[in-house]
């Protein structure tokens, strides 16, 4: 089940994606606990239930329940930032920018894991939302702290991968029927 499933589901049209997804896990440079709270964060961003069921369970034994806790408290904190610093970025009165968010995410203070790895998986997250505003400011702070582009780049490579299965086995499951 999980990876294995996953890439044996995907139609032959899509084989560069289970190449890619082979690639972005079997040989990343990012530690285990980057790598699995990545890919559980994008599992969940990709909103993807095929993905989700096969990667969720997967990435649980793999993490510490720490770091699974952390993962899943930054996928949603991400979730709703994105939306809004998307939305204040959008929009064309820089007034909006100026104002108090009033949104909390005391989930994030102290999430019992690296502040990188909390950084690293909601560059993730934004990748997959399309949040340029938290992309920038999540990229910033991993550079900060000495992550090189390289490691920035896994993320939202592995984030490009995971929402690319999602949406091919979902597409493909409609059509299917």
């Amino acid at each position: 089940m999980g990876l294995a499933e996953l890439k044996s589901a995907l139609p032959d049209f899509a084989a560069d994606l289970r190449l890619n997804l082979e690639s972005v896990v079997d040989r990343s440079g990012l530690t285990g606990q980057q790598l699995w709270g990545t890919v559980l964060v994008c599992a969940i961003a990709s909103r993807s239930p095929r993905v989700l069921r096969e990667l969720g369970p997967e990435a649980r034994t793999r993490l510490t329940p720490e770091a699974y806790r952390a993962a899943r408290s930054t996928a949603a904190v991400m979730a709703m930032n994105n939306v809004f610093h998307h939305t204040r970025h959008l929009l064309s009165d820089p007034e909006y920018g100026r104002l108090r968010p009033g949104l909390r995410a005391n989930a994030l203070r102290d999430p019992g894991v690296e502040r990188t790895d909390v950084e690293l998986w909601s560059v993730a997250v934004s990748a997959i939302n399309g949040c340029g505003a938290c992309l920038d400011a999540h990229e910033r702070v991993l550079r900060s702290a000495g992550a090189g582009r390289e490691t920035v780049q896994e993320a939202f490579r592995i984030a490009a991968v995971v929402q690319a299965v999602g949406t091919t086995l979902d597409a493909e499951a409609i059509l299917a029927e």
